[in-house]
This record gives C-alpha cells, sequence and structure tokens, in this order.
C-alpha cells in the first residue's frame, strides 16, 4: 500500500468512518463514509473501482471490524465515477440497495448504458473541436472516455432518491437537498438536530469544485452552481463532510469563498477576451496552462469549465461568440468590463 493508506481512516462524531479511497489522478482521494446505526453502517460514495481502492477498503474495514454483510445501505451523492465506481461492487458483497437521484443516474446511462458513452463522446469531441481544440487533442478524448467503463463495472441496480424528501441515516433523519452545477442531480444530506451537511462535491474545503458544461444540458451549469450555493448557505452547518478533503467546520464562509472565485474568474476572462478574442480552447490554456499539459484528464476538466464561464456571460449578454473557420472567437462588448 501508499504512504497514505497508514491514514486512510478517520473517526468522527456519532461513529462516523471516513475512508480516503484512492484516486489516480490529481485528487489523491475520495472521502466515502460509513454511517453507524443498530443494524449495521449506510456506505456513502464508494469510490472509483482500482485495485488500489480495493485493497484500501480490504485494509479499513479489516481495521475497523467491518463485515461487508453489516453494510445495508449504499448511497451516491451524485454520479461522477470516482463517487460511484464501486457501488455494484460493492452491491455484489453485501446485498445492499443502492440509491442514487434519477437524474444522476441518467447520467451514469449516457456514458456507460446500451452504447457504452458513443453518442456522449461524440457530442463533447464535436463541442470542443468547435471550440478551437486542436484535432490531435481532440482525437484524445474518447479514448479517455472509454476508460472509465471498467472502473465503473459492475454497475448497481438502483433505487432513486428525491429532493426535499427525508432519509433515514444512522440514527437520524437527513434531509435530501437538490444541488446542482458540480453534477445534474447531485443530492446534499443535512441532518438539522446535529447540523451536519453531506455535501458531495458542491462544497469543498481547500479546493473549487468543477463546474463543466455537459452536452445535452441546455443550462447554465454556472448560474445554478451558485444559486445552490446561495440555497445552501440557508443552513446552518456545525460539520460538513465533503467528497474531498477533509470534514470541516467554516461551511457559511466556504460559500462566501466558492462565489468570489467565480466572480474573479469571469472578471478574468472578460479582461482576457477585452485584450484579444479567443477560442475557449486559447482560454482553456492561458487560464490553466503548464498544470493541465499532457494531461487528458485534466485537460478535460479544465477544458469543460472554461466553457462554463464563457457561456454564463454569452447568456448575460457580457461576451459574444462570432464564428470563424468553424470555430467560435469570444469577445467582451467594452462596457461589460
Amino acid at each position: 500500500m501508499s504512504e497514505g493508506a497508514q491514514s486512510m481512516v478517520t473517526l468522527w462524531h456519532g461513529g462516523i468512518v471516513q475512508v480516503k479511497v484512492p484516486l489516480p489522478f490529481s485528487l489523491r482521494w475520495v472521502n466515502s463514509y460509513l454511517i453507524p446505526d443498530a443494524a449495521g453502517y449506510t456506505l456513502i460514495d464508494p469510490g472509483l473501482h482500482t485495485d488500489d481502492a480495493v485493497q484500501a477498503w480490504s485494509k479499513a474495514l479489516r481495521e475497523q471490524s467491518i463485515p461487508f454483510d453489516s453494510i445495508h445501505t449504499i448511497i451516491l451523492t451524485h454520479q461522477h465515477p470516482d463517487h460511484y465506481g464501486l457501488a455494484g461492487w460493492f452491491q455484489e458483497r453485501t446485498g445492499a440497495p443502492v440509491y442514487i437521484s434519477e437524474l444522476s443516474y441518467a447520467y451514469t446511462q449516457r456514458l456507460w448504458g446500451a452504447d457504452l458513452g458513443a453518442e456522449f463522446a461524440l457530442s463533447l469531441t464535436k463541442l470542443y473541436a468547435e471550440q478551437g481544440m486542436p484535432q490531435s487533442v481532440v482525437e484524445e478524448i474518447a479514448p479517455h472516455l472509454d476508460s472509465f467503463a471498467e472502473k465503473v463495472s459492475p454497475q448497481p441496480a438502483v433505487t432513486f432518491l428525491e429532493a426535499g424528501r427525508m432519509m433515514t441515516i444512522g440514527d437520524s433523519e437527513w434531509r435530501m437537498i437538490d444541488s446542482p452545477g458540480h453534477a445534474k442531480g447531485q443530492l446534499c444530506f443535512y441532518e438539522p438536530l446535529k447540523k451536519w451537511m453531506i455535501c458531495g462535491d458542491q462544497v469543498l474545503p481547500d479546493i473549487t469544485p468543477n463546474i463543466s458544461v455537459v452536452p445535452g444540458e441546455n443550462h447554465d451549469q454556472l448560474q445554478q452552481f451558485l444559486d445552490s450555493l446561495e440555497e445552501l448557505k440557508g443552513y446552518e452547518v456545525e460539520l460538513a463532510f465533503p467528497g474531498h478533503r477533509d470534514p470541516f467546520t467554516n461551511f457559511s464562509e466556504r460559500i462566501d469563498q466558492l462565489a468570489a472565485h467565480h466572480e474573479r474568474r469571469l472578471l478574468q476572462i472578460q479582461g482576457l477576451i477585452q485584450a484579444e478574442p479567443m477560442t475557449g480552447y486559447m482560454l482553456c490554456m492561458r487560464l490553466f496552462g503548464e498544470r493541465i499539459a499532457g494531461n487528458t484528464h485534466n485537460l478535460r476538466f479544465a477544458m469543460s469549465e472554461t466553457l462554463a464561464h464563457l457561456f454564463h456571460l454569452e447568456r448575460q449578454g457580457l461576451v459574444t461568440g462570432t464564428r470563424q473557420n468553424d470555430q467560435l472567437y469570444y469577445s467582451a462588448k467594452p462596457e461589460s468590463i
């Protein structure tokens, strides 16, 4: 096991077990949580299906004396593979039902359903090409997407959750909150007595959640995210359990920081394209540059986040796109800066 495996498990209030499940990319790990009750455990977001993740889980469960058959419920905050990937693997070993929102599950079927993500890959690469991504780079996207199929297999049989309802997790009742922007259909879970929030990837300490344009989802992902943050700020939270990094206490303050980050990024983009019209890809390179060089995974996230900001500004009438040689170049309206 890696050096980090020695500190993969942390115990929190109420017997909650945080398991840091390793990831093969820069985030390093995703948080899974085991929440106890009289019948056993509810498992939140089991992680990506890799050999390292399976080894980490075997070690964590052995050290905590938690047998597979004590896990009676599996809940997914959202559909991204680093949260969804091991759900079917755990379901096979526990017999537990897997719960997810209907919108989140629909996304899994776009990527790993009947056509194995072919339509999604075609739509995404077409979008990236139109936004100025060089063909040699575009050609790396579909194989990268295909590489996740084995990391989410086997896929689970699921039961749908509905935002606005209550769900028993552990010994408490938790309210399910629709939290779009980072992921369509993502749910946060709020326990009003303890003032705890399981927040998935919607509010993260230290790092900013990725906000990406998704082909076929014709809405303003960034605005949805900002609106969701405003709603979440209305909850009194004393301890938040995020999908990445460690649980934290400054929930409301962190929301303000995230909103401010995106405001700065929007102004930065306007300034860059005021000086020089750019394609989405050109802008992405200016914003993220060396941090994503040679890494298709990071490039995809950076490109889709750049477009989320551009499209948000375009919807507000602050930038305009002009087609040149089958590519879109964006410029800011002078009065908008």
